[in-house]
């Protein structure tokens, strides 16, 4: 038996309701705030993601899945959404167009990473991408985009953390007093820590390993080292979550694993997940579109892990996903089992969700699979019932049955499914 690759996981049919939940309610506020779909591709040129999330990161150096093309192009899955819609808005010049552009997508990313519950090798995110727009008020737009599509969703536990990481030139001249700190005190950080203290020194205030947290309580703050405008630029963002209601923390040691970012950064987590805290991250990236070749632009989004949705996903919030008015049409017997596949098929062409079981033989062992398949009236036709012309139409909750014509069968149940 061939079985599925570690860390890749199938979503069976029991799990996609609250999957298409998901997804319906992340479309929904998408669209609402104004924001465009966009597929963009699964693999692309491994340069792509090289230069846009930094060489010297944690993705690029051990976690891309990364292969030669035959042409000897060396190609790479996707680890995340944000390079790719770069990509497609300079390649086609999407500036141009005088209207906003905002991106929303939803698919698979692919992270070579040790399987844990919320961290898998192929994992699903809906991100967004806003592009053009200096405003504060578009960090806010889409902050306040991820808050109301958790909130929507029920999910438990949530809080905003959110930090300011000023500009390059800010982060430049905070760099050498963090790294003087850090290695001060090497022998109490961890390995990966050790090793970022020269490749990439504000990731070690990330660290969730406590012995790291403690070495770094003392460290100087990026806060000390902003500039007037990055202040001025983060209070107004502050000022409009206010003004809207959105609850936030301020996290001084919030950093963002990917090289782009600056400015405004925030990540909602949560008490339900264990170790595995993020559901959601983000924030602006106004350097990036002319990093990978296009005009300067500025830009800020975020990405929501599907999966750690899903295992938050409160029980009730499936359980109100609407049953549709299923009907299940059990044909038994010479002429009725040709009469009900006959209706089957034009239930279906009617717009109404219409289910059999081929392998029944006998309305009991019908009636049997119209419960098991949850549906909530049965089509009864067996050959009395074509004899006569009319099938039984029971409603499986109730019991409560009634005769349908069979020459005119969508006429007659279409205004009985849409009452009940």
């Amino acid at each position: 038996m061939i079985k599925g690759i570690k860390g890749v996981k199938d979503l069976l049919p029991e799990k996609t309701p609250r999957w298409r939940l998901i997804e319906e309610t992340a479309r929904k506020w998408a669209t609402g705030y104004g924001f465009q779909e966009i597929r963009i591709p699964i693999f692309e040129v491994t340069t792509l993601f090289a230069r846009s999330i930094g060489a010297s990161t944690d993705i690029v150096e051990k976690e891309m899945y990364t292969f030669q093309d035959r042409d000897g192009t060396s190609l790479t899955l996707r680890p995340e959404g944000t390079a790719g819609a770069v990509r497609a808005y300079i390649e086609h010049n999407r500036a141009a167009d005088p209207v906003p552009q905002k991106y929303f997508y939803l698919g698979p990313m692919f992270r070579h990473e040790r399987p844990q519950a919320g961290r898998l090798r192929q994992f699903h995110q809906f991100g967004v991408e806003s592009f053009g727009m200096a405003d504060p008020r578009a960090d806010v737009e889409v902050i306040a985009l991820l808050w109301h599509v958790l909130s929507d969703l029920a999910l438990p536990g949530l809080t905003l953390e959110i930090n300011n990481l000023g500009y390059a030139s800010d982060r430049e001249a905070y760099r050498p007093q963090l790294m003087e700190y850090l290695r001060r005190q090497a022998g109490a950080l961890c390995g990966n820590c050790r090793r970022r203290i020269d490749a990439n020194p504000l990731r070690v205030l990330d660290c969730k390993v406590p012995d790291c947290r403690t070495a770094t309580e003392a460290a100087p703050r990026l806060a000390d080292s902003l500039s007037e405008k990055a202040r001025t630029f983060f209070a107004e963002v502050l000022a409009d979550l206010d003004a809207i209601g959105i609850p936030y923390c301020l996290n001084h040691r919030l950093m963002r694993g990917l090289d782009y970012y600056g400015l405004t950064t925030f990540e909602v987590i949560t008490t339900n997940l264990g170790a595995q805290n993020a559901v959601g991250a983000g924030g602006r990236y106004d350097g990036l579109v002319a990093t990978l070749g296009g005009p300067p632009t500025p830009a800020v989004g975020f990405a929501v892990g599907l999966e750690r949705m899903a295992m938050m996903l409160p029980e009730t919030a499936v359980a109100s996903i609407p049953r549709v008015a299923a009907v299940y049409v059990a044909g038994f017997g010479e002429r009725g089992s040709a009469v009900g596949f006959s209706a089957l098929e034009e239930l279906r062409v009617a717009g109404v969700q219409a289910v059999s079981d081929f392998r029944s033989g006998t309305l009991k062992a019908h009636l049997r699979q119209a419960d098991r398949l949850g549906c909530r009236f049965a089509l009864i036709v067996g050959d009395d019932e074509v004899a006569k012309g009319t099938g039984v139409l029971r409603n499986m909750e109730t019991k409560v049955q009634c005769d349908v014509v069979l020459s005119s069968l969508s006429l007659h149940i279409l205004p009985i499914l849409r009452g009940s």
